[in-house]
C-alpha cells in the first residue's frame, strides 16, 4: 500500500473525503451523516492515511467534485487515479465506465458486452460496487437493464445515486427519490 493522505471537504450533498497518493487519487468516500462520520469511515478504511493539506492537483480534484454535486457542469475524466492497487478486471470495467459523459448512462449489460462477453454482467456490478473512487469514476452512471437503477454501494444507496444523475441531467427510466416516498408522504 502506498503512502497516503486524505482531507475532508464540503459539498452541497455534505462532507465529502478524498485519499491520495503521490500517483494520483486513491479513494473518495461519499457524505457520511457529518464531517466526523466521513472523517472515520476513512480513517477506518485507510489506517495508515495522514490528515494533510492537498496538494494543488487534488485541490483542483475537490474543487471540481464540489463545482460538479453543486449542479455544475464539470467532466472529470482528467483527474487521475491511483488504480495500482486496482484488479486488471475491474481496471477494464472503470475504463468503460469513466468514459460515460456527465448526463448519459449505459447498463451493466452494456459494459459487459464492450468486456466481449454479456455473462460478465454481475462481474461488472460487483467491480463497480468495489470502486474506491465514485463521483471521478463514475459507477452512479451505470443502470441495470431497460434503466432501472441497480444498486448503488456508497451511503445512501440508490437515492443518492439518482441524486448525482439528477445533478448530472441523466434521466434514468427507474424510479425518482419521490417514487420512494411512502404514499402518505407524497400528498
Amino acid at each position: 500500500m502506498p503512502a497516503l493522505d486524505f482531507t475532508i471537504f464540503d459539498t452541497a450533498l455534505g462532507a465529502c473525503g478524498i485519499v491520495w497518493s503521490a500517483r494520483g487519487v486513491f479513494a473518495v468516500q461519499l457524505p457520511e451523516a457529518d464531517a466526523a462520520a466521513t472523517r472515520a469511515r476513512l480513517i477506518k478504511r485507510y489506517l495508515q492515511a495522514l490528515e494533510a493539506a492537498p496538494p494543488l492537483a487534488i485541490r483542483h480534484a475537490i474543487d471540481d467534485v464540489i463545482a460538479l454535486l453543486a449542479g455544475e457542469a464539470r467532466d472529470l475524466r482528467d483527474i487521475v487515479i491511483d488504480d495500482d492497487e486496482t484488479s486488471e478486471f475491474n481496471k477494464r470495467v472503470y475504463a468503460i465506465a469513466r468514459a460515460i459523459p456527465p448526463g448519459r448512462t449505459m447498463t451493466y449489460g452494456e459494459i459487459a458486452g464492450r468486456l466481449g462477453d454479456k455473462a460478465l454482467s454481475r462481474a461488472v456490478g460487483r467491480a463497480l460496487g468495489e470502486n474506491p473512487v465514485p463521483i471521478i469514476m463514475p459507477c452512479h452512471r451505470v443502470l441495470a437493464a431497460a434503466g432501472k437503477s441497480g444498486g448503488f454501494s456508497a451511503t445512501g444507496g440508490v437515492a443518492t445515486k439518482l441524486r448525482l444523475l439528477t445533478i448530472e441531467g441523466a434521466e434514468p427510466d427507474g424510479p425518482t427519490l419521490f417514487d420512494r416516498l411512502p404514499f402518505a408522504a407524497r400528498g
